[in-house]
């Protein structure tokens, strides 16, 4: 048997963990053909077959379940190594990779990221707006922002700040349909987000309205509401952006979330990383806990 590659080890994980070529390939940047010759090369190297081509896609053999474990744990070594690395850059140099949903990263992100590349212009910032949840031991992301605390272990987190929601509608609303629920019509989250707090007290306070909108996106609800198909809670910070939208006055607003950052505890002593915490919570509108 050949000496291993840990490069050859990565694209085994790849095919493993997305289940088919084509993902794969996409995941590691490879072309489809080309992965396929290096899972190939991987198997003759260990006389093993570890995949068994299916129409369904790659399905692990025994070998290839065996492998498994052991290259996980590799790839859990070099990621811990090129973070304690990171870790270590002083210069205010290189690149960092921030992540956050697609109406926080367009509203308010945006512009701290161009506040912070004017006071450091030798750093690159890359903003992925991903509803997914990034990986922060895998360097998928070294800094993200989003709506709910961090559970996974060797995160460091802190509450950045709060988020206020309002009640909108097109600039030309007749204020007087506010006391006749039945006549108007309603702009919510997906069911998938039934529970979130803003849409449980939209469904409270407009009994009998229907909802003829569910979107799981922020500013497709805006786009709708501005299009006056109906009402809508909204991000302030968002929806006061956006003209032709006017917030509607409601006894008892909808209920604020908290925004949270984390990062991997590997990275505290990164420069970048540190400038660039201490730059959003210093910048107007945030309340750090």
């Amino acid at each position: 048997m050949k000496h291993l590659d840990w490069s050859d080890i990565r694209l085994f994980l790849a095919v493993a963990e997305q289940g088919t070529l084509t993902a794969a390939a996409r995941a590691v940047g490879f072309t489809q053909p080309t992965l396929g010759r290096r899972i190939q090369s991987l198997e003759r190297s260990l006389g093993q077959k570890l995949f068994q081509r299916t129409a369904e896609g790659f399905l692990m053999t025994d070998a290839g379940q065996a492998l498994l474990p052991a290259a996980r744990r590799m790839a859990e070594e070099a990621d811990a190594a090129l973070r304690q690395l990171a870790g270590q850059e002083s210069k205010l140099t290189g690149t960092l990779r921030i992540s956050s949903f697609d109406w926080f990263s367009h509203y308010v992100l945006s512009d701290y990221c161009a506040g912070f590349l004017k006071l450091h212009p030798q750093v690159s910032l890359e903003l992925l707006t991903d509803n997914r949840l990034l990986s922060l031991a895998r360097r998928e992301a070294d800094l993200v922002f989003r709506l709910q605390s961090f559970d996974e272990p060797d995160i460091a987190q802190r509450k950045l700040m709060q988020l206020d929601y309002g009640l909108y509608a097109h600039f030309d609303f007749d204020l007087n349909l506010l006391s006749t629920p039945e006549k108007l019509s309603l702009i919510s989250m997906d069911s998938y987000f039934s529970d979130l707090p803003d849409v449980t007290w939209l469904k409270t306070h407009f009994p009998g309205a229907p909802i003829v909108f569910k979107s799981n996106s922020r500013e497709a609800q805006a786009r709708l509401c501005l299009a006056g198909l109906g009402l809508a809670v909204l991000p302030v910070r968002m929806a006061n952006q956006i003209q032709g939208l006017r917030q509607l006055p409601v006894d008892i607003p909808p209920p604020p979330r908290q925004i949270w950052l984390g990062y991997h505890q590997d990275l505290r002593h990164q420069h970048r990383l540190r400038a660039f915490i201490d730059f959003m919570t210093e910048a107007p509108n945030v309340v750090v806990d």
